[in-house]
């Protein structure tokens, strides 16, 4: 069959036809349902992978020399870690002074260990405090508590997940004791909160995980929510791996006298090699999805779609074409999504099918292609996207769909 996809000249001679991205609230493209996405742009969606050099860094501590309770030390020592990293090495200092503090560096850098060590060192001086931990995903939030479990592992630390997609006794219950760490996503944090077993007042940091996404209009209003029913003098921590001037200028004003710490080094798409996906009205989708899954022989590949029902579909016609593919989406329990998480982790399966759910902060080994079956609702969600490929300096590629 032809190639699919255009080359650098095809791409040339329809630049100047092509609608250049907007926010949604200036013409975005709606979907059936009132789904607004974004405009294609191919400045954007166009682009060869750069051949980045990574610059030495060498650290200032190691994390014997940091100050670290031992136990954590003992921890790192028995994994084979002894110099931060360099987001590790700029933060921790501060947040072991309890500094309010804005950290941002790449995908894959360590921003998780950078918080949980210091907020680990606190509770193992002063086991009344108190933490909680935010994320956008309930998949982001169960790998931080599988960090910190892992970093924890020679401390008696109790922290308990509070998310949705599963019911929330076995939560409740958990909670019946004190935990030094509750890990959540804002929904079941604020069900929980509003019928009384989370007491919001009663904790000294709070921890906003890929806060450029926590504090957009989506879930502002729930962390605004959770911040005023919280103590006055809390210690708050803001972390992501891009944030825009509008998001830090809405973090800085919640606060107090930050530390900005930056170690950001290019962009999140260098490695990625971009290219676009062109399909008529007339031609199946889903066979060239085929087609190219056939061609490219990905060895892991994320496809992503904007709804759950979309996902559901594509994962049973991609296995019904012969490939091993999994879903995760809002419809799935917590433990459905799990197993499919792990299946594509483990290599039983080599295609993740998703929403948007799975295009932040997870940590997924070797996927080497992703493919935005359909237009993504902003140039953050297409950048965190593709971002889940190109990633430990190997040459990631992404593809998306594009209607002629």
């Amino acid at each position: 069959m032809p190639r699919p996809y255009p080359s650098r000249s095809s791409h040339s001679n329809r630049s100047s036809r092509s609608r250049r991205f907007s926010s949604p609230s200036k013409g975005s493209r709606r979907r059936g349902g009132g789904q607004q996405l974004m405009q294609p742009d191919l400045d954007l969606f166009v682009k060869k992978a750069k051949n980045t050099v990574v610059e030495t860094y060498t650290p200032t501590h190691t994390f014997a020399t940091l100050g670290l309770n031992p136990a954590l030390v003992k921890t790192l020592t028995q994994r084979g870690y002894e110099t931060p990293t360099p987001i590790q090495d700029q933060a921790i200092p501060h947040l072991l002074q309890e500094r309010d503090l804005i950290g941002i560096a790449n995908t894959g850098t360590g921003k998780t260990a950078a918080f949980l060590l210091p907020l680990l060192h606190h509770t193992l001086e002063a086991p009344q405090k108190a933490t909680l931990i935010l994320a956008p995903t309930r998949e982001l939030a169960m790998q931080i508590q599988d960090e910190l479990r892992t970093l924890a592992a020679h401390a008696r630390i109790r922290s308990t997940l509070v998310v949705g997609g599963v019911p929330a006794g076995r939560q409740i219950t958990s909670l019946r004791k004190k935990q030094h760490f509750v890990i959540g996503t804002t929904g079941r944090t604020l069900d929980l909160a509003g019928r009384g077993f989370i007491k919001l007042d009663e904790f000294d940091t709070l921890v906003l995980d890929e806060m450029d996404q926590m504090l957009d209009m989506g879930f502002l209003p729930d962390i605004q929510k959770i911040l005023q029913a919280g103590r006055a003098a809390k210690h708050l921590l803001f972390f992501s791996a891009t944030m825009d001037k509008r998001i830090e200028k809405i973090a800085k004003g919640i606060l107090q006298d930050p530390v900005h710490v930056s170690v950001k080094t290019g962009t999140t798409t260098d490695n990625v090699e971009q290219d676009v996906v062109y399909h008529g009205a007339d031609e199946d989708k889903l066979e060239i999805l085929h087609a190219l899954l056939l061609a490219h022989t990905p060895e892991k590949a994320i496809v992503f779609d904007n709804m759950k029902h979309a996902v559901k579909n594509l994962e049973r016609k991609l296995h019904n074409l012969g490939h091993k593919a999994v879903s995760i989406h809002g419809n799935k329990s917590q433990g459905q999504r799990k197993r499919a998480l792990e299946d594509f982790k483990r290599g039983r399966a080599n295609i993740l099918v998703a929403t948007n759910v799975a295009a932040r902060g997870l940590d997924i080994p070797a996927v080497s292609h992703v493919y935005n079956f359909s237009l993504p609702q902003s140039r953050e969600d297409y950048i965190h996207r593709i971002g889940r490929t190109g990633r430990a300096g190997a040459t990631g590629f992404a593809y998306t769909f594009v209607p002629k």
